[in-house]
């Protein structure tokens, strides 16, 4: 029995669906976080609580979701089973590309941008790799922009080959790999307010000298 080429990636992509719910996921940001000491940790999971750090909400995961529930319900499947990600540099000319031929087609991708040491960092520890651009569709990695190997996999995926996209779709904005999330320390509680003087009688009345006057 022979196995093409085709057969071959649609098999592989089938896995990722599997590979994905155990946690492959690359569209998570990676989070540098700073602690009151001055100490900088990396994690894929954001602070839980004050001591540990305090981020801003982007708002990233409830654009992607909203964006979500607006795609047909076919290639809103595909995205759930095969999300791709795409992974970009400035001053890139075929991450402009890349971009162009997934917005072209229609396919709903998340951005990440990779601009400081420590977002190549967090890239290598990824995909092992730094080249861009890189792209993900579900488990698959492909490295560097080849149209043909793009449209492959993007097909092999069930993509749409014209864009299904509602009209006014807009991809979630491109965000950096890493982001920052500085520690905080809790709120000091306010000291107590200084407990007034115990109340001190008068003294008595000289009666020798009934002004009180001293020298």
């Amino acid at each position: 029995m022979m196995i093409n080429k085709q057969t071959t990636t649609a098999f592989l992509l089938g896995s990722a669906a599997l590979l994905y719910t155990l946690g492959i996921a690359h569209a998570q940001a990676v989070y540098r976080i700073v602690g009151p000491d001055g100490k900088v940790t990396f994690s894929d999971k954001p602070p839980v609580n004050a001591t540990q750090g305090k981020i801003a909400a982007t708002g990233t995961g409830a654009a992607a979701a909203s964006s979500g529930s607006t795609l047909p319900f076919e290639l809103r499947q595909v995205a759930s089973k095969y999300p791709v990600v795409l992974y970009t540099g400035a001053q890139c000319a075929p991450c402009e590309t890349g971009r162009s031929l997934l917005t072209s087609r229609g396919v709903p991708y998340s951005e990440r941008t990779i601009t400081t040491n420590e977002d190549r960092v967090s890239l290598q520890r990824l995909t092992s790799d730094t080249s861009l651009p890189y792209l993900t569709i579900g488990g698959q990695k492909i490295k560097g922009f080849n149209d043909t190997e793009w449209t492959q996999y993007l097909d092999a995926a069930g993509y749409p080959k014209t864009s299904a996209l509602p009209p006014g779709f807009r991809n979630v904005p491109a965000s950096p790999l890493v982001a920052v999330a500085v520690a905080v320390k809790p709120a000091e509680k306010p000291s107590a307010p200084a407990a007034e003087p115990a109340y001190q009688p008068p003294p008595s009345t000289n009666p020798s000298n009934p002004a009180g006057i001293t020298f």
